[in-house]
């Protein structure tokens, strides 16, 4: 694995010490300011929380707006490696706890999913975890299922590379199953739990896949 460079972890640390400032800031200038009653320190902890994840959402976006993850291998001293590993300490430090906790309700994730970046159509819903959501793309009426990883880096020794995932509509991904970087799923397939699709897989529409590593089970129908 590659190491993070010391100016890498200092462009995070700037833009979190930004967060920071603006959900104190808010909660002093405007929360504080708010009749709470009895509960005001707990109340006053709550919505400084809550305003340095928005900031944090808003902040994130806003970087990756001005310097967008590209796909491709990630060359060292690269400006493509400094947005690669901000991105990795954004969710290593802020998000992760966001993404892999499983307090927070399945349609709350998925507004969380649209805030950073996440292509998700409509009534689509993730029970598991998108590592890398402004690469995530999903349509409509597509589940995916609890503990499944879906992820879209590349980390071979120092090896590091970027790739979509494009999923289609309707398609099913089992409970637990892992699938990789620039895997592509056509509409109505179907990823049977546990399954680990290995990157760069193609999945026709209306196939089932399954086992470590998956293959197809199941042909489209009017297919051989």
């Amino acid at each position: 694995m590659r190491a993070i460079k010391f100016c890498q972890v200092a462009v995070f640390l700037w833009l979190l010490m930004l967060i920071l400032l603006l959900a104190i800031g808010t909660t002093a200038l405007v929360v504080d300011r708010l009749p709470l009653g009895d509960f005001r320190g707990v109340t006053l902890v709550l919505a400084a929380v809550v305003l340095l994840y928005l900031y944090a959402f808003l902040v994130y976006r806003l970087f990756l707006l001005a310097l967008p993850l590209r796909e491709g291998e990630v060359a060292e001293h690269s400006r493509h490696e400094l947005v690669a590993n901000v991105n990795i300490l954004f969710y290593l430090l802020l998000f992760n706890s966001l993404i892999r906790t499983h307090f927070i309700p399945v349609p709350i994730q998925r507004l969380i999913y649209l805030a950073l970046g996440a292509r998700l159509g409509a009534n689509t819903y993730s029970a598991g975890a998108l590592l890398d959501p402004p690469l995530t793309h999903i349509g409509s009426n597509t589940i995916i299922g609890h503990d499944a990883v879906i992820f879209a880096h590349v980390i071979e020794g120092p090896k590091l590379e970027l790739k979509a995932v494009h999923i289609g509509n309707t398609v099913t991904i089992g409970a637990k199953a892992v699938v990789m970087a620039g895997v592509q799923i056509g509409d109505n397939a179907i990823v049977s739990t546990g399954a680990v699709v290995t990157k760069d897989t193609q999945i026709a529409a209306g196939e089932i896949w399954g086992g470590i590593p998956a293959r197809r089970l199941k042909a489209a129908p009017g297919q051989a």
